[in-house]
């Protein structure tokens, strides 16, 4: 056609309403009713953890983006409130301050931004922190209180199984990590994040279904282990990170199942109750090869031609 040009520009070529800040800022929206339930129960211990972890990843971030010479602005994209936010969340009432400070800095530092930043990352950044803060400060991070108490030490129920009922695990009236006791909170949480089509269903129910059937076939109870610990918390909002997982569907399916896999090895036969931390870790090294097996067959690639 007269007067009509060819246009070419490289990819992508078809974009979505979304962006990284609408994102992470969903993500945010969708911990605070797992954040009200922690302050519900633990009280000031649960504002006093998760600001100071949120402010400090924040802090860091800003501080390595002018060291990098790259635009401050970067850390408003929310990408290091989420991380500070999970760090905190996932830390026992009675930790005290500096260490979740420490906690934030290596989560932010090590995690992230040596790998070059976010999209670069290789693993979850609040986990990288919390799996630090376990392996220096054991003791700190296995000593969990009572809701709605500061004094008195309690036992997880993954470590006294016979000590909580069904209903007490799903509405948080256990010790544990200040974002861990609540499934109903996480579930309203993880709910609104599929709703808003940021969960992928394919991580959580892999993660889920796997660890349920495999605590069944080993004579464990499946809804204990469910509802108890950091599973829920874990496969809802730390196994579903989207720069850390893999990105094809059928990949997406292994990865959850080989957490849950994972998880059940470390809380049957591990040194530890809980073995969340690990598992996506350990699937985290593992989506580049995830990626490559299952990546898509190009098109036409493979097709036998008649010369």
């Amino acid at each position: 056609m007269e007067g009509s040009r060819l246009v070419i520009s490289l990819s992508p070529h078809i974009r979505d309403k979304d962006t990284t800040q609408k994102i992470m800022f969903t993500v945010v929206l969708a911990l605070i009713p797992v954040w009200a339930a922690a302050t519900y129960f633990f009280g000031f211990n649960s504002i006093r953890l998760v600001l100071l972890s949120s402010i400090t990843a924040v802090a860091a971030e800003a501080v390595i983006m002018v060291i990098r010479r790259q635009p401050v602005t970067a850390v408003l994209d929310g990408s290091a409130l989420v991380t500070g936010m999970l760090l905190g969340l996932s830390l026992p009432p009675s930790l005290p301050s500096w260490m979740a400070v420490l906690g934030a800095v290596v989560a932010i530092v090590v995690g992230k931004q040596v790998f070059g930043g976010l999209g670069s990352n290789p693993f979850n950044p609040a986990l990288v922190g919390r799996a630090f803060l376990v392996a220096s400060f054991s003791k700190a991070m296995t000593t969990w209180t009572a809701p709605f108490t500061d004094t008195v030490t309690a036992a997880t129920p993954l470590i006294n199984q016979n000590a909580v009922s069904y209903s007490e695990l799903f509405f948080g009236t256990t010790a544990g990590s200040l974002g861990e006791t609540s499934a109903l909170a996480i579930l309203l949480g993880g709910i609104f994040l599929f709703y808003r089509g940021v969960l992928d269903y394919r991580i959580p129910v892999g993660f889920l279904g796997s660890a349920a059937v495999l605590m069944f076939l080993f004579g464990e109870d499946p809804i204990f282990h469910l509802l108890s610990g950091s599973l829920l918390l874990g496969a809802v909002f730390m196994a579903t990170d989207m720069v850390t997982t893999p990105i094809t569907p059928k990949g997406r399916w292994i990865f959850g199942i080989g957490c849950g896999v994972i998880l059940v090895l470390i809380r049957l036969w591990g040194s530890l109750p809980e073995g969340l931390t690990y598992s996506i870790l350990l699937m985290n090294a593992a989506t580049p090869l995830i990626n490559r097996w299952t990546r898509p067959r190009i098109f036409g690639q493979g097709v036998k031609t008649h010369e």
